[in-house]
């Protein structure tokens, strides 16, 4: 069965390149179909299975010879390997076979937020706002809170209604009110991105997927001024470091709040 949700992620993963290249130039993810950047070659089908083609390819178009981004098969592997986390975390848990889709579908919408923020500074609406009704619907029947204190994950009671709406005005007013007080410092997709995570996981996500998103900020940002010479106005995109707070929460939450409390 695992091998089947990696084969899974792997499909969905090429899907993700197609939604990170189209979405923020406002193009179509349905048509038309697949082709070279360079050369606006449609890719045949038995060019576009995902990791096994760039590698029958050497990593470059079959009709013009142009490079083809790493950056391609990495998606679909690390949405892979993602689905297959879930899988192993969530997957023989309570209404898992009903939980799973959604989980799988956060944890591939926080890839496409990173990638595309790093391209493009800008998070789509088009991901988080149907996000944030997706995320109050399935938390509050299906999905476990990752920050219940029981040992084992088959047994996570579900979020729930109340948990989920709190975290999602707790994460978009937080983030708001950042923004204001910042003037324009936090961007409105950083808002409706952790209204998001908030209806997805609850309260407690916020602050946590918060706190490892500016801890890891704050790290990389001092990095770059330290041995890249960049400077203090420079402007880093927030969002993939609260994709990967959101992620960490997602898996190690509860584990984080047990080590907390042992302190």
């Amino acid at each position: 069965m695992t091998g089947i949700i990696f084969i899974f992620g792997l499909i969905v993963g090429s899907f993700l390149n197609v939604c990170i290249y189209r979405l923020p130039r406002n193009m179509s993810i349905i048509r038309p179909s697949s082709a070279c950047p360079s050369c606006n070659t449609p890719i045949k089908p038995w060019d576009n299975i995902p990791v096994l083609s760039y590698i029958f390819l050497k990593g470059e178009c079959r009709k013009c010879g142009e490079r083809i981004s790493i950056r391609y098969p990495l998606v679909e592997l690390l949405n892979g390997i993602f689905y297959l986390a879930v899988f192993r975390f969530f997957g023989m848990g309570q209404n898992s076979e009903f939980a799973l889709p959604f989980l799988f579908a956060f944890a591939s919408a926080m890839i496409v937020i990173t990638l595309i923020d790093l391209d493009f500074q800008v998070i789509p609406d088009v991901i988080t706002l149907p996000g944030i009704i997706i995320g109050l619907f399935s938390s509050s029947f299906l999905l476990p809170d990752p920050f219940s204190l029981q040992s084992s994950a088959l047994s996570l009671p579900v979020v729930g209604f109340k948990n989920s709406i709190i975290g999602l005005l707790l994460g978009g007013g937080l983030f708001y009110l950042i923004a204001v007080l910042s003037r324009g410092g936090m961007g409105g997709g950083d808002i409706k991105m952790m209204a998001m995570v908030g209806a997805f996981m609850g309260w407690k996500a916020v602050f946590l997927t918060t706190f490892i998103g500016s801890l890891t900020g704050s790290i990389v940002g001092i990095s770059l001024m330290v041995f890249k010479g960049k400077g203090r106005k420079t402007k880093i995109p927030f969002g993939p470091f609260l994709a990967l707070g959101s992620v960490i929460t997602l898996f190690f939450g509860g584990e984080i709040i047990r080590w907390y409390f042992t302190l």
